[in-house]
């Protein structure tokens, strides 16, 4: 496999990597994984296989410093969504206009071709402190490669090269889930007097949480991020036309900023059912807390921001512009650890959508961005 950043994506492309958790029988990350090893292990690097869950793994490349420098990490995820419903052979990576197309090119292929690339460089520096490449599965789904990785390697500051159209992500969105479930009485659909509409009761939740979200976007409490959001997800219940439902469930997601946490939106979601119990004496229901991840924030003055920053402005000529995204990233398991970082990737469109393209001149300047980042920080 090639060490030129362009090539190198083609190749990850054309390489099949559908997380399985989002489409069952996909073919996961075991085969691109395999491909990021190789290409590690033959330039040098000390590469580890982290696998807990068979056919899922991880792969993390370290290019060892000379000693008495600061260790940096990139990392960028190898797992796609799905390739059904993509305009063409999603896995041919075809070039026009100085675009590559295919699934998995700007989400993100592009990022991970281009650590890997930089990683090489700077390596070749001879520099004090260790550039560790992490090539992880399953950030589509529940990031588990991530927090796999964080949990067995350190370092003193992290990249995640998710794709930013080259302006340097500061902060970004977490979000909580849960599940409500209404209690209502199962009863012949004659028989009113006996039986508790479940499906119906679930209407002061919705309506709950409809207010809940108004209030929030009414309130742009983050200069980047904006607010929080929420809305309901899912809806079910009931077992036939001729019956009462016995019970409904409602899953609800909670879009969050810094400083808003789980105790909250769970505070905010008692609040709105309680006030319906106090309303309605038939209403009942039970939460169950689900999936949560947390916000993120770096400040524009931590080092690995301030360096990356400067690589960035001498590189393309002007100042950076700060982004926060709605989106969550891993970003909040490497800051969750105690590894200062920022996210920084490529141009393009297309994440998730029929057609995807990532532009390749964005892909050679964020390769030698991510270099220079890290000699200046290693060294």
């Amino acid at each position: 496999m090639p060490s030129d950043p362009v090539e190198l994506l083609a190749d990850l492309v054309a390489i099949d990597s559908v997380n399985p958790d989002l489409v069952p029988g996909a073919a996961g990350e075991a085969a691109i994984a395999d491909a990021c090893a190789d290409w590690l292990g033959r330039r040098g690097f000390e590469v580890h296989r982290i696998e807990e869950v068979a056919g899922r793994p991880s792969i993390v490349g370290i290019a060892r410093g000379s000693g008495g420098g600061r260790s940096l990490m990139f990392n960028g995820h190898i797992d796609t969504v799905g390739l059904q419903g993509y305009a063409g052979d999603p896995l041919e990576p075809r070039r026009v206009g100085g675009r590559l197309h295919g699934r998995g090119s700007f989400d993100m292929k592009g990022g991970v071709a281009a650590m890997m690339v930089a990683a090489e460089r700077a390596a070749a520096q001879g520099l004090a402190g260790d550039v560790i490449v992490a090539c992880v599965a399953d950030e589509e789904y529940a990031s588990f490669g991530t927090e796999q990785v964080v949990a067995r390697f350190r370092a003193d500051a992290a990249i995640v090269t998710e794709p930013s159209h080259l302006e340097p992500t500061i902060a970004h969105r977490g979000f909580v889930w849960a599940t409500v479930t209404i209690e209502g009485r199962a009863a012949h659909g004659s028989r009113p007097e006996l039986g508790i509409d479940a499906i119906a009761k679930a209407g002061h939740l919705l309506v709950g949480i409809e207010a809940l979200d108004r209030r929030l976007r009414a309130t742009l409490s983050h200069p980047l991020l904006g607010s929080g959001s929420a809305h309901a997800s899912l809806i079910s219940g009931g077992q036939e036309l001729s019956s009462y439902p016995a019970e409904c469930r409602v899953s609800i997601e909670r879009r969050t900023i810094p400083g808003e946490t789980t105790d909250l939106f769970v505070a905010e979601l008692t609040a709105i059912l309680d006030a319906a119990a106090a309303r309605d004496g038939d209403f009942r229901f039970r939460i169950e807390p689900g999936l949560e991840r947390p916000p993120f924030e770096v400040r524009c003055d931590e080092p690995i921001v301030a360096a990356l920053a400067g690589a960035a402005a001498a590189r393309l000529g002007r100042a950076p512009t700060w982004r926060g995204e709605p989106f969550w990233t891993d970003c909040a398991i490497l800051a969750g650890a105690g590894i200062p970082c920022v996210m920084f990737g490529a141009d393009g469109a297309g994440a998730h959508a029929a057609t995807e393209w990532t532009d390749e001149a964005s892909i050679r300047a964020l390769t030698d961005i991510l270099a220079e980042t890290a000699i200046t920080f290693c060294r």
